[in-house]
Order: C-alpha cells, then sequence, then structure tokens
C-alpha cells in the first residue's frame, strides 16, 4: 500500500492517456483505520445479511430495492426519473420523461438478469459485457457498441480529447487490463479482504473505462454482483449508488486521488463507509417496512368483510407500490363499482394516494411505502 503507484500518462501523439497499473498481484493492509472501518463493515453487512435470511417475503423489499438503486445510479448520470416515476407503466409517462423512463427500466433488467445469471456464471468479464448490452438497449448509447469493449479512444469531461479532465488507457490495452481485473477477482493464492477487493476492483474498472458509455452504471452494479457471487451476500440487499449520489463531488475527487496521488488509502475509506451507512440504512428501512405492515394490518381491520380483498392489494403493494382499478380488479375478482369502493376506502386510511390527477386511467401510489426508499 505503501508504495502504491496508480499508473502513468503515455504519450499517444495529440494527447495522453492513463495507463493503470495492473492489480493482481499480493496486497498488504497495515492502515489501522482502514482495518478498523473493515471490521465496521464485515460487522453491518453481517446484520444485513441476516435479514435477508428471515424477513419473510424478502424478494418483495428487494424489488423495491433495485428500484432505488436503478433511480440512483441513473441519477449519477443525468437520468431524472424518481422512484414514483419508475413505477409507471411506459404509457403512463410523460413523453419528455420516456427516456429517462426507459434507462432505469434497463438498469433494473440489468441487476436483475446479471443476479440470475450467477448461477451459471462467474463474475467476469463475459457477465461484465451481457450486462452492459442490457444497459444500453434501445435508449441513449444504443449506438455505442452495447456489450463490447470500445475500440477507440475515449475521455471523460471536455468538449474534446484535448481538454478532458481524464483520458482512460488507449483501446489496444483494454483487453488485457480486463483480464488482469477479472483474475484478481478470482485470485485466491494472495488473500485481500473482499470489501476492499471489490473497492479496488470498482476503482480499476473506472480507471480502465472500457465502454464507449454505461461505464458508471456497470461499474456501481459490479459491486452488488461481485457481493453476491462471493456469498458475502445471500441475497442482492446492498446498493451503493443513494451513497454515491449523495457524495457525488467525493466520489469522484476521491478516485481522482487515487490517480495522481497514488493515495489508494482515502478510496478505501470512503469506500467501506459507504458500505457501513448503507447497511445501516438497509436495515432501518427493512425495520421501518416490518412496522408499517402491522400499521397496515391495523388499519385493514376497520375495512371489515372487504379486508381479505384489501390485503390481496397490499401484499401487491409491497412488491410494486402502484396500481389501478383494472389491476385491482384482477387481484380481488370484485365488480368494478365494488373496486372503486374498496380503493376510495383505502384512500381514507391514507393506505392509497392518487397520483396522476385524470378522470380516466387513475394511478394509486403506496405513498407509506415508497417514503421508506426516499
Amino acid at each position: 500500500m505503501n508504495n502504491f503507484q496508480a499508473g502513468q500518462y503515455i504519450n499517444q501523439g495529440r494527447h495522453k492517456s492513463f495507463q493503470p497499473e495492473k492489480i493482481n498481484r499480493k496486497w498488504q493492509i497495515e492502515n489501522m483505520e482502514i482495518l478498523s472501518l473493515l471490521s465496521q463493515a464485515d460487522r453491518q453487512i453481517g446484520r444485513l445479511g441476516m435479514y435477508s435470511e428471515y424477513i419473510p417475503n424478502i424478494n418483495l423489499f428487494i424489488s423495491m430495492h433495485v428500484l432505488k438503486e436503478a433511480s440512483q445510479s441513473s441519477k449519477i448520470e443525468g437520468t431524472k426519473t424518481n422512484i414514483e416515476e419508475a413505477l409507471l407503466d411506459k404509457e403512463d409517462v410523460n413523453e419528455d420523461k420516456k427516456d429517462d423512463w426507459e434507462e432505469v427500466q434497463n438498469y433494473i433488467s440489468a441487476l436483475n438478469t446479471a443476479i440470475a445469471s450467477l448461477e451459471k456464471l462467474p463474475f467476469s468479464s463475459r457477465l461484465i459485457k451481457e450486462t452492459h448490452k442490457i444497459l444500453l438497449k434501445g435508449v441513449r448509447g444504443k449506438h455505442k457498441n452495447p456489450g463490447e469493449y470500445r475500440s477507440s479512444q475515449n475521455w471523460i469531461g471536455g468538449a474534446t480529447i484535448n481538454d478532458a479532465l481524464f483520458v482512460p488507457p488507449s483501446h489496444l490495452t483494454i483487453n488485457e487490463y480486463m483480464g488482469d481485473l477479472e483474475n484478481f477477482a478470482h485470485n485466491d493464492e494472495h488473500y485481500f479482504p473482499d470489501l476492499l477487493k471489490i473497492a479496488l476492483l470498482h476503482y480499476q474498472f473506472e480507471t480502465i473505462h472500457p465502454f464507449l458509455d454505461g461505464n458508471g452504471r456497470v461499474g456501481r452494479l459490479m459491486i452488488t454482483l461481485y457481493l453476491v457471487e462471493k456469498g458475502i451476500l445471500k441475497k442482492p440487499v446492498l446498493y451503493l449508488s443513494d451513497f454515491l449520489e449523495k457524495n457525488r463531488t467525493l466520489y469522484y475527487d476521491n478516485l481522482t486521488r487515487v490517480r495522481e496521488k497514488n493515495d489508494l488509502t482515502q478510496w478505501f475509506k470512503f469506500f467501506l463507509v459507504g458500505v457501513i451507512e448503507t447497511a445501516k440504512n438497509s436495515i432501518k428501512t427493512f425495520d421501518n417496512i416490518l412496522k408499517l405492515q402491522k400499521n397496515i394490518e391495523s388499519k385493514l381491520q376497520n375495512l371489515g368483510s372487504r379486508s381479505k380483498n384489501a390485503q390481496a392489494m397490499v401484499n401487491y403493494l409491497f412488491q410494486r407500490p402502484v396500481i389501478n382499478a383494472q389491476l385491482a380488479k384482477k387481484l380481488t375478482n370484485l365488480s368494478p363499482p365494488s373496486v372503486y369502493k374498496l380503493i376510495s376506502e383505502m384512500e381514507n386510511l391514507g393506505i392509497l394516494k392518487e397520483i396522476t390527477g385524470l378522470k380516466r386511467g387513475k394511478q394509486y401510489l403506496f405513498r407509506e411505502y415508497t417514503n421508506l426508499f426516499t
């Protein structure tokens, strides 16, 4: 760590690109502050993992965490879709926001597909490429070789490469660097704590910037994928994008600090603090969800014989907290007049809130639930 050299700038003619040092080697950590933060992070992830094992219907809650992650990760890239908008069907989204909505939906699809793929495909370049392909399907960036590493030079910031804030390594070295990254991810010969390993993998990936577009989103997806693949999390319940969005300037500054000052220590500290805070907040959210479930069950008792049908709607709302009359009818098998009456009663109880302002095609939000994620 003390002798760490991030890399060097190589003259490429009209510009200089940053060629990072490879990371698949033996690492030693002697900084006591990092070790202390690592211990705290491991403890909090252990607590969070316990929730994922013992909370009933954990997959219902994961779907909302994924939605929040998708919204926040896309927000870092400039996409302006909040959770409530992301929950809507495409036809209910304003025309000027449909591109942003599509990007969030792609993120959700990419993450869910990648998590499922881990059962047969390890954390690898192949998995990363397949995830990237889904991420850019049919949205901005769809013409920038989805699912393929770049075959030209890219840059970050600046109108041209000549005034760029950062120029990643030459495209001719991408396969070599990504091979090194993959080997490091699966290097069992030299022990390195997994939380520090994924922190280093994330830094290296963002430095390589192997795609023409979507590097930030893929790099953040990698964190969850790695933790699940290594068994640190049995369920995908830890997402750092909210922390990184709230501390966006620090996030970029700390990545830059590694390259410019060879300061990997500060990046590790920042990353571990992010894991600790995110795990604590996720645990708090799970606690609040359980409290809300009890509170809703108490409210439904006021509906008497209609409570059973209302409970069927609530069970759905805990998975996807937006509903309309047509869907409520399918869930309850009630007649249209009975459905509208039940929805009205659930509005009066504060469970549902109409969010479209339309006379027809009204959409109702389970706002108490979505508020727990915002």
